[in-house]
Parts: structure tokens; C-alpha cells; sequence
């Protein structure tokens, strides 16, 4: 699949959205139950419809007057990856013409207190990132695997990483990689041995942005896009093994083709 333009307006009429989040509305949700409990009878029920998941995904809709299918997808780290492979579908199957491929996380001390049962060191970012497909010939080319192993502790986060490392296959010319390490040595053990001898261009862009959850996976895409066209790579892997859902990896190729 080939990245649009960025200066090209894309047709609202066939315009898919895919919003992709791990923590979800975090300060609405947490404004509406502090009015709750302060007081029942006066908690602002217009405050609740911007609670639900998928409340950024219709605003972003109206505002772009996207006409196509808008779906929300809650995951962990790999959510933005299986956008991109739920997009790429859409594409292949002539559903939509563009797809906005999007990730977005708040930050709030209830989501960082979260993320501190999983390992103490671990800064949470907060932000967005988003790619835009579409079903042309392009300087890029999208390829997706997916390695369905539960990541819900240490041993099995370390088992898919592996797993995924196995299924990632070499490009034509150098492989670089867009890491997940976030900089914490706990928290990043799972991956840092897979990674450890990789020789190719190499980038960990959540050691400078923190662990973004959902959107991290958007910043590791993005970064990768900036290996191809800053480097000699010719094939850019972008692993997203979940804190406790799937272990799943794109593949950007710098030669792009029409199709997935």
C-alpha cells in the first residue's frame, strides 16, 4: 500500500478512518465520575458521550466529512499495526479509496500510575501519529505479519518477540529496524536480546518520546519512513510486541507497488 501525499486533499466520499488507542478518553472519563461522586444529581451528562472509546473517531469524522468506514480499535502497542493491516483489508477489498490511519494517547496520572505495575522506570508519552494508505503505486510498499502469542507477562512478551524476530525476513538491500526499547531496562528485557546483534540503521524513538502505548506504535512507523528516506535502507521492520495482547510487525519497503 503507498503513503498519500501529504498536500493531496483525499476524496471525503471514499475516506476510511481507523483510530487506534490503548487507555482511551482518560480525562473525560475521569471528569465525569469525579462529578458523579461529588454529586449525582448534577453531573453534567453532556461530559458522558465524550467517555466511550469511540467518541475521537466520530469527531474526526465530521471534521474531515469522511463518508467511509470509521472503526476504533482498543489494543496495546501493536493496536497501531493492526490498523494499518485492517486499513491495507479496505484497500484490497475497494472499500475506500484513502484510509487516515490513526493513533492518539492522553496523559494522565491514573494511566502513568497503571503503566508503574508493569515496571516502575517506564515514562508515559503522551500524543498522536497518523499514516495515511492508499491503493496507488508509491515510493513506499506496506507489509504486515502478526504473531497471535498472549503477551500478559515477561516470559511470553520475550517468547513472541522471538516469534516475530523469526518471521521477519531480510529486504533486497540493508534492513534497518524502528525498535519498541522505551529505555527501561525491565520493561525492555523482552526485546533487547531479539534486537541486540541487529547490524542494519537503527532507531528507538520512545527512549526520546516515552512509551506511548497506541500512539508509540504510530512514532515507530513514522521514524521508520524517515530511515528509508534518510539512509541507504531499502527495507525498514517496525516491531510492536504488546504489553499484553499480540506481538505483530510492519515492513516498510522503500520501492513501492499498487498492491498490499
Amino acid at each position: 500500500m503507498g503513503i498519500g501525499d501529504a498536500a493531496d486533499q483525499p476524496s471525503t466520499d471514499r475516506l476510511g478512518i481507523v483510530f487506534c488507542v490503548f487507555s482511551g478518553c482518560v480525562n473525560y472519563t475521569r471528569r465525569f465520575f469525579d462529578e458523579t461522586l461529588r454529586d449525582p444529581a448534577t453531573a453534567s451528562p453532556l461530559i458522558f458521550p465524550e467517555t466511550v472509546f469511540n467518541a475521537p473517531t466520530s469527531h474526526l469524522a465530521a471534521l474531515l466529512g469522511a463518508n467511509g468506514p470509521c472503526y476504533t480499535l482498543v489494543g496495546d502497542q501493536s493496536a497501531f499495526v493492526c490498523g494499518l493491516q485492517l486499513a491495507a483489508e479496505w484497500l484490497a477489498d475497494d472499500w475506500v479509496d484513502d484510509c487516515l490511519v490513526v493513533a492518539a494517547e492522553e496523559g494522565d496520572w491514573l494511566t502513568a500510575d497503571a503503566l508503574r505495575h508493569f515496571s516502575r522506570g517506564v515514562i508515559l508519552g503522551e500524543g498522536a501519529g497518523a499514516i495515511r494508505l492508499r491503493r496507488e503505486k508509491s515510493r513506499t510498499k506496506l507489509q504486515t505479519i502478526t504473531a497471535v502469542v498472549p503477551c500478559s507477562g515477561p516470559s511470553e512478551r520475550h517468547r513472541a518477540a522471538w516469534q516475530i524476530r523469526a518471521m521477519m525476513y531480510p529486504g533486497e538491500g540493508l534492513t534497518g529496524l524502528s525498535d519498541g526499547l522505551v529505555g527501561c531496562g525491565s520493561f525492555d528485557r523482552a526485546e533487547a536480546a531479539v534486537w541486540s546483534e541487529w547490524a542494519g540503521p537503527r532507531i528507538s524513538v520512545k527512549t526520546l518520546l516515552g512509551e506511548g502505548l497506541a500512539a508509540g506504535g504510530a512514532w515507530q512507523c513514522l521514524a521508520a519512513l524517515e530511515l528509508l528516506e534518510s539512509t541507504s535502507a531499502t527495507r525498514v521492520w517496525v516491531p510492536a510486541i504488546g504489553m499484553n495482547q499480540q506481538a505483530v510487525a510492519a515492513a516498510w519497503d522503500r520501492n513501492g507497488g499498487s498492491q498490499p
